[in-house]
């Protein structure tokens, strides 16, 4: 990935990160932690999913365009999200951008765009065992 590519152009673009959430959301939905907050049918989560990361990742803006402004935070807010699930989270999409064979280098930048986001949706203490 050369610093002027984007992301989302490094990816492959709609095709790029079509692949990725279709790789990704199985393994939320086998998540014990991430699961559960997903609902059955899933696919209108991964379209969206699609928009919002194809606008995160520098492509065109078709989230905001759909659904006006992410604000993520807030529509995260009723998913009770703590650390534990957040590092799922990302393990899972780590996983997801391993098994479409993504190179090292490209995999680093997207999961270290993503944890941002990641942690800033964190609402909730841990859980007590």
């Amino acid at each position: 990935m050369n610093n002027k590519m984007t992301i989302y152009e490094a990816v492959g673009g709609d095709a790029g990160i079509r692949t990725i959430v279709e790789a990704f959301y199985p393994k939320v939905q086998a998540h014990p932690l991430l699961g559960p907050l997903f609902p059955e049918d899933i696919t209108p989560v991964m379209d969206k999913q699609t928009l919002f990361l194809t606008q995160f990742f520098g492509g065109p803006m078709l989230y905001s365009e759909q659904y006006g402004h992410p604000m993520m935070r807030a529509r995260h807010m009723p998913f009770p999200i703590n650390r534990e699930r957040a590092l799922a989270w990302l393990d899972c999409m780590r996983q997801a951008l391993e098994e479409v064979g993504m190179s090292t280098e490209l995999r680093e930048a997207v999961l270290d765009r993503l944890s941002g986001p990641a942690f800033h949706f964190i609402n909730t203490e841990e859980e007590d065992d």
